[in-house]
């Protein structure tokens, strides 16, 4: 028997496909670049690694799921579904010869980019709702659609890929009793609650695909597996601020109920007429409308003194229920650990590491001064103005010396003189600070946030931590700290702090972005803080 242990580039598999480099890593397996010796072709090929660290049962239950992705994607003749080569035993191991394409996953173009514009997220969705139609009427249901299985080719093509857990009529599901498979921020409602997925299920996944497409980030991802499975179930995402035609037909998909939700005909309709800009009135059926009350009304607005905080409304004609009490309004992070603090407006007490951080740009201009404004064509009229797509009205790009990017409420700026990365509306009062570390001290941004908490809640009145968890941001590892404690110096009185830190690459740099205010705005900050989040954009090269 073969051993592939040590696998790496130039092994051979059953004598014929040379791997290359590896193209991804995910928790069940990696994917590698191969060449196909007798056909003199690219291919990908898939390797199980998880089998290697388990016990033989749950080896066997692996590879059996091994096999059936391959037999459920040789059922299915569609040019939106990755094609299946071969499937080769190599260390007592199954590994998948697969149609390689050049292009990133959407996963990776979201990363890369922040959000894609709706026109083109409405593309993709109809060439992946595609694929899933011949799947279904092949009898099978993928029960895995996500992001990160979205491939886009560079000449266009758009194709869905791992059926690792597909369910084909008249098999026995290979999974154990109770056991919860796919990611579950992406598990449509009636799969937590343990009912028997269909093909609704299915277009429920590819709504909430459609949703991170445009977003930047997961409707229903929370800080662990069982918050995230609770707000599938219970929770409705906020309507996308970025999804123009899209957002009803995100909504309609999003349904709790499977028989509230477009049929794929009816999706496939209303993507066309996004896709060409035109917002569906065919989805309005599905969008459950509402009277909002003038109570509704004031849990969204923002306290007195505050109105700098929160964009205007989205127009939205519809929207899906309100409800009070519901906790977070959204967290657009996800799950893990490492990064790097920012203090300053916490009254100084923090001291980070930073790299060129004094120099104004972007939207700068003196305290006060009216944000940038946009032509009429939509070209930004000053240094920090609006992208025309993706940018909520009322808000701005900004585009800071440093190489990063994020949007902010039109009449935040660049404080000049700080020595700090800040942006303000109001000389301070509410603040966001960026801060990056090209050499973190700490392996961890979890651990790091702990250390500096040690320090701080000795030196600030009245200190409250109300979160500090590991988790996830941008698929990178990071932390997410909030607390609240009495200012007696530049802002008296109760304030707030939230801050998201992570490591941008293993080692380093480590980002940091943080925000406080007024105690009394700490919902508001937060949800300011949560758009503010899914614009980011790190620099590519930082420094």
């Amino acid at each position: 028997m073969e051993h592939a242990q040590g696998t790496d580039s130039g092994t051979v598999l059953a004598g014929r496909y040379r791997l290359g480099d590896v193209l991804g890593r995910g928790g069940m397996g990696k994917v590698w670049r191969a060449h196909d010796q007798v056909l003199h072709r690219t291919v990908a090929v898939k390797e199980l690694t998880a089998g290697l660290y388990v016990s033989e049962a749950d080896r066997a239950v692996l590879h059996a799921r091994t096999q059936k992705e391959a037999r459920a994607a040789a059922r299915i003749t569609h040019p939106g579904v990755v094609t299946v080569h071969d499937v080769v035993e190599y260390d007592n191991r199954p590994w998948i010869v697969m149609q390689y394409v050049d292009g990133p996953s959407l996963a990776d173009a979201v990363k890369e980019s922040g959000s894609t514009d709706p026109q083109e997220a409405a593309r993709i969705g109809l060439h992946v709702l595609g694929a899933l139609r011949a799947a279904h009427a092949a009898g099978v249901l993928h029960r895995d659609v996500k992001p990160a299985n979205v491939l886009l080719a560079r000449d266009g093509h758009v194709l869905l890929t791992d059926f690792g857990i597909a369910a084909i009529e008249g098999d026995s599901t290979i999974t154990r009793t109770g056991e919860l498979v796919g990611s579950i921020d992406y598990l449509a409602p009636e799969r937590v609650r343990g009912g028997d997925p269909g093909p609704a299920s299915d277009l429920w996944s590819l709504g909430a695909t459609l949703y991170t497409a445009v977003e930047g980030a997961s409707p229903f991802r929370r800080t662990s597996p069982i918050s995230t499975m609770q707000a599938v179930v219970t929770e409705e995402p906020p309507p996308p601020l970025s999804g123009g035609a899209l957002t009803p037909v995100i909504t309609a998909l999003l349904r709790k109920d499977p028989a509230d939700r477009p049929g794929a005909e009816e999706t496939e309709r209303m993507l066309l007429d996004a896709m060409e800009g035109r917002r569906p009135r065919a989805a309005q059926a599905h969008v459950p409308t509402q009277l909002v009350s003038e109570e509704e009304m004031r849990s969204f607005s923002v306290p007195e003194g505050s109105t700098a905080l929160l964009p205007p409304a989205p127009p939205y004609a519809t929207a899906p229920p309100v409800r009070r009490g519901q906790g977070r309004w959204r967290t657009v992070l996800l799950v893990v650990a490492v990064a790097a603090l920012i203090g300053g407006a916490v009254a100084g007490l923090v001291a980070m590491k930073e790299n060129g951080g004094g120099t104004s740009g972007g939207a700068v201009g003196p305290t006060g001064t009216p944000a940038p404004s946009v032509s009429p064509s939509g070209s930004p009229s000053g240094e920090g103005g609006r992208d025309p797509k993706g940018v909520p009205e009322g808000w701005t790009r900004i585009n800071a010396p440093e190489g990063f990017s994020l949007t902010l409420p039109e009449g935040w700026e660049r404080v000049p003189g700080s020595g700090q990365i800040d942006y303000s509306p109001d000389g301070g009062a509410h603040s966001l600070r960026i801060s990056l570390d090209p050499q973190p001290d700490f392996d961890d941004s979890h651990a790091h946030m702990e250390s500096i908490e040690k320090d701080l809640a000795g030196r600030l009145p009245d200190y409250e931590r109300l979160a500090l968890e590991p988790n996830v941001f941008r698929d990178r590892p990071g932390a997410r700290w909030e607390f609240t404690w009495t200012e007696s110096k530049d802002h008296p009185g109760p304030r707030h702090g939230i801050d998201q830190m992570y490591f941008a690459e293993t080692g380093g740099p480590e980002y940091a972005l943080y925000m406080t205010g007024p105690r009394a705005d700490q919902e508001a900050t937060r949800k300011l803080f949560e758009t503010m989040l899914r614009s980011w954009r790190p620099p590519d090269r930082p420094g």
